[in-house]
């Protein structure tokens, strides 16, 4: 891919879960963490499999949060009940789901750490004296201290869905990413590991849209820039002078 070639500012806005944090695998290193008697049995490919039904959600309930049909809670509680029902038959009623809640918001941050390419990724553009910031699709303050957790708290820049009560993809969400790190939209990257919501909604708001697929997955319709390693991102930018 050619860099973006021009004499206007350039910047860098990303994605968090999954782009900057492992978040799969804090969600999977917690999900053992607190299992109860009920998941015992379960052999390591069943575990691969439950904590892959969790936090793929596969019924969409963190949709349901982003649209008000649920709360934070909620869903992640009925996403925890769907991966439970397939493995085991102990009931998941009010009272153990609430316990279980407790245990999980206690033990996740303890798992929050970014990805080995984000720092080096991050001191290249502060040498390049590239402005950076953060969109995530949830609430500032739970992501601002998750990049504070991962020991990110160099990113000044984070917009989340209660800045504008509007999720990615929705174009103002994006605009208001690139208003606050003041680069115009068309010499602004947006990368993040999912393509239709990142790369595809980066591009129809007007950004540069980059999708990070760590996984090397298949995909029709795939973006135009798809890179396998933040460290790729900076094909995109100018050189040093």
């Amino acid at each position: 891919m050619e860099p973006i070639k021009n004499d206007h500012p350039v910047g860098v806005l990303f994605d968090i879960d999954d782009t900057l944090v492992d978040l799969e695998g804090a969600m999977g290193a917690t999900l053992h963490e607190i299992a109860d008697e009920g998941l015992s049995h379960l052999s390591d490919d069943d575990w691969i499999e439950y904590k892959r039904l969790y936090a793929r959600d596969p019924e969409r309930h963190y949709d349901s949060f982003l649209q008000g049909r649920a709360t934070f809670t909620e869903q992640r509680i009925r996403r925890a009940a769907h991966a439970r029902a397939k493995f085991t038959s102990v009931p998941f009623d009010a009272e153990a789901a609430a316990g279980w809640n407790r245990a999980y918001e206690s033990t996740l941050p303890r798992h929050f750490k970014a990805y080995d390419d984000v720092v080096p990724l991050l001191d290249a553009l502060d040498e390049r004296g590239i402005p950076y910031g953060v969109i995530s699709n949830n609430v500032h303050d739970y992501q601002r201290a998750k990049l504070d957790r991962a020991e990110l708290s160099r990113i000044g820049i984070l917009v989340g869905i209660d800045a504008l009560d509007v999720a990615k993809p929705d174009p103002a969400i994006f605009l208001e990413g690139v208003r606050l790190l003041g680069t115009p939209p068309a010499r602004t990257l947006y990368v993040g590991d999912n393509p239709v919501v990142d790369a595809h909604g980066a591009d129809a708001a007007g950004l540069v849209g980059v999708w990070l697929d760590r996984a090397g997955l298949e995909m029709e319709n795939a973006p135009q820039r798809r890179i396998s390693t933040l460290s790729a991102v900076l094909q995109f930018l100018p050189p040093v002078r």
